[in-house]
């Protein structure tokens, strides 16, 4: 059975199908950033891996026109449900990342990806844990995005992107920067670790990754813009 969840001020309630990612700390802490964000009127929007929809809705309440993507089915119809149920216009496509927007231009793009360090060397293809493993190093999906974002960005754009300290920011800001975008960290939030985090804590440690009996993990809102 789909699960009912409440996701705080402003979210209402969700139907998540399984499998669909349950918005949590990273998706609050890249709400409040898109509810700061300066926006044209009738402002482009794109969510890149939407999951539930809770941020293309963020962005579709502040009147934006808002296109949101997702890999996964159950995603793409549950975040079009929410769509619905809101009274907001989303447009929710089926496809990988960046790919199903080629060719437009943004004045925003927001994107939580998978991020997690993982003791699988690649991501999973299906299951759960789709949402959050993103290989050793926690960056098959970031390094895409900063790669591919700036393509799709108008003059001014923006780029909001969340993820934690654990898949390295120095990456994320040099990418980026290679890219053609000015980036800078916005915001950082300490929050414990969740259920995954904990059952890979020996892992993580054993890689350097955490410091022992560390319980806590940083996130961080990267925002780029483009010249």
């Amino acid at each position: 059975m789909p699960s009912l969840l409440d996701t705080g001020r402003g979210a209402g309630a969700l139907l998540l199908a399984p499998g669909v990612y349950a918005p949590q700390s990273d998706t609050f802490l890249l709400r409040d950033a898109i509810e700061r964000e300066d926006l044209p009127p009738g402002a482009e929007v794109l969510d890149v891996g939407t999951g539930s929809g809770a941020l293309a809705l963020a962005a579709a309440r502040r009147g934006a026109r808002v296109t949101a993507v997702d890999r996964s089915w159950r995603a793409v119809v549950t975040a079009r449900l929410h769509a619905a149920l809101a009274r907001q216009r989303v447009r929710v496509l089926h496809g990988d990342l960046l790919e199903p927007a080629a060719g437009r231009r943004f004045d925003l793009i927001v994107c939580n990806p998978p991020y997690v360090p993982s003791p699988r060397k690649r991501p999973p293809r299906r299951g759960a844990a789709v949402a959050w493993d993103a290989g050793h190093d926690g960056r098959a999906v970031l390094d895409r995005v900063c790669d591919g974002a700036a393509d799709l960005l108008r003059p001014s754009g923006v780029l909001l992107l969340v993820h934690s300290t654990l898949s390295g920011v120095a990456p994320t800001i040099e990418r980026l920067e290679r890219a053609g975008l000015r980036a800078a960290v916005v915001r950082r939030s300490s929050v414990p670790f969740g259920p995954v985090l904990r059952s890979r804590s020996d892992w993580l440690e054993r890689r350097g990754l955490i410091a022992p009996g560390q319980e806590k993990e940083e996130l961080v809102i990267v925002r780029a813009h483009r010249p």
